[in-house]
């Protein structure tokens, strides 16, 4: 696989990944709604012209024909925006997709906040939890560029629906390039003892640079990347309870129905635990510079920190 060493976008990595996918696996076919270049599946087009399908401005007809294709055999890659897949094509994926558990990925760019200048209609807060609520959908959030190669692989070799999270602006590289990547297991980025901080998407390069800030002050964090939401990696969750005692949450997501209250859910029903979450609240965005726009909604690693201070003070 690619190498990456400096801070890359998550949909290069992809569209680099399904070049390489569809070299090995014929089966595999990339679909998009008038977005080859902004998903990156530009670079699979070039390559394999009679495998690529470019459905136009109809997210919802791209969804009905990708199912129709995992149907009839293919590994299909639906490719648009994230707020296009989960609102304009949801009934789509609820019922093409979803209720014939047709083997369709659904990977989307733009996902959460630093969209920037694209503006409010374009960011996509709630769209991991409105594919967490479809049965039989495993929903992917990598950290990184590694992350998202490898991911691309995972799913292409998993049979089921999949919704893979990728973001637009370039994130830190947090992994290793041979570092396993294994659908529904978490992994642990930094070892601590007071609190874990549990991550994912761009909100782990978050908990990290927290983790780290917070070393001075004797405060000792575990990170812990959880890149696959659903389903969801309970015995990662409940280790950092019983070894931490105290959790935070971050997520590039509103924090309804997201990563904090899945990881709540799983607390509340097994080991109930301090818990805070950072993430966007109930609201819409607005157009700005994503530096601007995290500071303002509070996804930065100082909230971060101040969060940890919170949950400790509860501990």
């Amino acid at each position: 696989m690619k190498k990456y060493t400096s801070p890359t976008p998550m949909r290069d990595a992809f569209g680099q990944a399904l070049v390489e996918l569809g070299e090995a696996n014929p089966n595999v076919v990339a679909l998009t709604a008038d977005l080859a270049e902004a998903i990156k599946v530009h670079w699979f087009a070039d390559k394999f012209p009679e495998r690529f399908y470019e459905m136009g401005i109809s997210e919802s007809d791209m969804i009905g024909t990708a199912a129709g294709l995992a149907l009839s055999g293919k590994i299909p890659f639906a490719t648009t925006f994230a707020v296009f897949a989960t609102s304009l094509a949801n009934q789509a994926v609820r019922v093409s997709v979803g209720y014939n558990r047709a083997n369709v990925k659904i990977a989307t760019s733009h996902g959460g906040i630093c969209v920037g200048a694209d503006g409010a209609t374009h960011q996509s807060f709630e769209d991991i939890a409105l594919m967490r609520l479809i049965p039989g959908m495993t929903v992917v959030v990598p950290c990184d560029a590694h992350e998202a190669w490898k991911a691309t692989f995972a799913v292409a070799e998993y049979t089921g629906p999949v919704y893979l999270r990728l973001g637009r602006i370039p994130t830190p590289i947090l992994t290793a390039s041979d570092a396993p990547f294994i659908l529904g297991r978490a992994t642990v980025l930094k070892e601590g003892k007071d609190v874990a901080i549990i991550a994912c998407g761009y909100g782990v390069a978050l908990a990290v640079e927290a983790a780290d800030s917070m070393k001075a002050a004797g405060i000792s964090a575990r990170v812990v990347n959880m890149s696959t939401v659903k389903p969801i990696d309970k015995s990662a969750i409940l280790a950092a309870a019983a070894d931490c005692g105290a959790i935070v949450t971050v997520e590039e997501h509103t924090v309804i129905g997201g990563l904090g209250e899945a990881i709540a859910g799983v607390l509340a029903r097994e080991r109930p635990t301090p818990i805070e979450f950072v993430g966007v609240d109930d609201t819409f965005g607005e157009s700005g510079e994503p530096s601007e726009i995290l500071e303002k909604y509070g996804l930065t690693a100082s909230h971060v920190a101040e969060a940890v201070k919170r949950v400790l003070a509860r501990k």
